[in-house]
């Protein structure tokens, strides 16, 4: 209990509470900005974490991942502008809401729902993912590689609609975490002849650019885009017991509906929050509301997308295995902080694990506590013109990138990446296979080595070691199932 205790130490001193009440807070702001994302300030404040605690660092990223969920329902809901995809859904009610004179119900609503999604998300984080860790603590180095391998085929599930644009994405990120020391001979690779190659591209200022300046350079493309306002009345953003009773049923419906998407790799939050509103439009009584303005609506959608946080952080803190773009950011934060993702997680830094847990609590309770206390405010702040804030955030990258090492490679190496991965989106190409296959590459090849040493250069307990062979088998089968999937899903032709 020894972690436990540490992980409590941690986030319940002064410095801990502040670090989640303003990750939370830098969350909700974040994504109520349409075209602000939570994984871009992830990958922004990343660098800030870099030599600091890794407990406060964890909590602090933790925190911005619940708040940038919850508060993309602002924008939805008062401007028709999602801040979230994960908020698209909630346009449909929440929008048409406040167009009728309900704003502060709609958001009332919204924050009810978030909270109680994020708290039994949280409930099935806890009692799940002990026993999942505890079944795979005792791999070896080819389980660990055969583990990597299943996720790899990830790779394959999160890429959308294009499995070739998904495969292009997953091997081009394995492809670019190649160079550098050869994890088996120990020489140099790929560097040619650049000094500064030879560490290979640092993590960090590879998501900065990924995510932070190739979304700078979207919202530049588009920096006159905007929505139509709504104001918000004075009308109580609280709600009575009776409004809690009466959406019980739809409440812990839509949230057991996304803790289970959010556990199942490559689904999402989106996927989630349309899940659980199509159910709940299937059994209402008056499904011909949905769309008008249904409350229901409103809460299915907000319960489900909030619900898949603490779904996604199962396989990520259990097995290593990140189901989104988040969750690799995420992966990636862990390995900067020099802890080994998966099963090893429990018993080298146990304290690490319920920091996460303890966060994602905390951050739940405080995110409903600041929406309700200053959605007045964030209503008119989040109408700032982008082109005050772009450069703000332009600077925060170079800055970060810079301080990593100090060395002025890493910047260009942030804004080579955030060219790229523009030019990627701009051709439909996914951002998460990326990703994965970047974070992921380098440490199969380094368990792979590991094994290879251990076995005297035999190959064949990949597949006579029975956890390694379920793995690889698991990994055939989803991949199998993805193709055939797509196979049987009807071709539509786009016009040009």
């Amino acid at each position: 209990m020894a972690g436990l205790h540490e992980a409590l130490g941690a986030l319940l001193c002064p410095t801990g509470l502040a670090v989640i009440v303003v990750g939370t807070a830098l969350g909700i702001f974040v994504g109520a900005v349409p075209g602000m994302t939570g994984t871009m300030l992830i990958a922004l404040v990343l660098p800030l974490t870099y030599g600091a605690d890794p407990l406060w660092s964890m909590a602090l990223l933790i925190s911005i991942y619940v708040g940038a969920v919850s508060g993309g329902m602002i924008t939805a809901t008062l401007l028709r502008m999602p801040g979230t995809p994960a908020s698209i859904i909630t346009t449909l009610d929440g929008y048409p809401m406040a167009r009728s004179g309900r704003p502060g119900r709609a958001l009332g609503l919204g924050i009810m729902a978030s909270a109680c999604g994020g708290l039994v998300s949280w409930v099935f984080l806890v009692l799940l993912t002990s026993p999942i860790a505890r079944l795979s603590s005792h791999f070896g180095f080819f389980e660990y590689f055969s583990l990597v391998m299943m996720a790899l085929v990830l790779i394959a599930t999160v890429g959308g609609g294009s499995l070739a644009r998904a495969l292009f994405s997953g091997f081009l990120g394995i492809f670019l975490a190649m160079p550098g020391i050869n994890a088996a001979t120990g020489g140099a690779r790929m560097t040619f002849s650049v000094t500064e190659m030879n560490d290979g591209f640092q993590l960090l200022p590879v998501l900065i650019g990924l995510f932070a300046v190739n979304q700078i350079l979207r919202d530049i493309v588009n920096i006159e885009e905007t929505g139509e306002s709504i104001e918000l009345s004075d009308q109580s953003l609280l709600l009575s017991p009776r409004d809690f009773a009466r959406h019980a049923a739809n409440l812990i419906r839509s949230s057991v509906i996304g803790t289970w998407i959010g556990i199942l790799p490559g689904i999402g939050a989106n996927i989630g929050s349309v899940s659980a509103y199509s159910v709940a439009k299937s059994l209402s009584k008056e499904p011909e509301s949905f769309g008008t303005g249904c409350e229901d609506g409103v809460v299915a959608s907000e319960a489900a997308n909030n619900a898949t946080i603490g779904g996604a952080l199962i396989p990520l803190i259990a097995m290593g295995l990140p189901g989104s773009v988040v969750e690799a950011v995420l992966l990636g934060a862990l390995v900067i902080h020099g802890l080994q993702p998966g099963p090893r997680l429990f018993a080298e830094s146990p304290s690490m694990v319920y920091t996460i847990m303890g966060a994602m609590l905390m951050a739940n309770f405080v995110m409903a506590m600041i929406m309700l206390l200053s959605m007045r405010w964030l209503a008119r702040v989040v109408m700032v013109p982008r082109a005050y804030l772009l450069p703000v955030i332009l600077c925060f990258c170079v800055i970060g990138s810079f301080a990593l090492s100090s060395r002025l490679f890493d910047v260009w190496v942030m804004l080579a990446f955030g060219v790229l991965g523009f030019a990627l989106e701009s051709y439909r190409i996914p951002l998460a296979p990326f990703i994965i296959g970047f974070v992921l590459g380098p440490i199969a090849e380094k368990n792979l080595s590991l094994g290879l040493q251990a076995s005297d250069g035999s190959y064949w307990p990949i597949v006579t070691r029975p956890i390694s062979a379920l793995f690889i088998a698991v990994a055939i089968a989803m991949l199998l199932m993805t193709l055939i999937n797509r196979l049987r899903r009807p071709r539509v032709e786009v016009a040009p």
